[in-house]
């Protein structure tokens, strides 16, 4: 069967006659920045060629993560992303990330 033909929506299911949607959930924070090292790389491997500084072992949670990466690329000046943990920053940028997350009280290694 094709995605297209589906007629859920999207929409699960459940057998549980007493399930109630937990509107209010937040995330837990992460740990405080000066509680946290950080291990900053510069990788070409598996990126299509690319070159880009990876931010790895970033403990918080993904709000934090995204605002996190929301300032080193404005930092930077350049693109970038969050994924599973790692903050991506396109570009040979290992300095300017260094120099932004000892400013922010990160314990920075790499």
């Amino acid at each position: 069967m094709s995605k297209k033909n589906r007629s859920n929506n999207g929409i699960v299911y459940s057998t549980n006659s007493d399930w109630q949607p937990d509107d209010n959930a937040e995330e837990t924070p992460g740990p405080a920045p000066s509680e946290q090292t950080l291990y900053v790389r510069f990788e070409t491997k598996h990126r299509g060629g690319k070159t880009v500084t990876v931010v790895y072992d970033f403990e918080g949670n993904d709000t934090e993560g995204k605002e996190l990466t929301k300032t080193l690329k404005q930092k930077c000046g350049t693109g970038g992303s969050f994924k599973e943990g790692e903050i991506i920053i396109q570009g040979k940028a290992v300095d300017k990330v260094k120099t932004e997350l000892t400013k922010l009280g990160y314990n920075v290694k790499g």
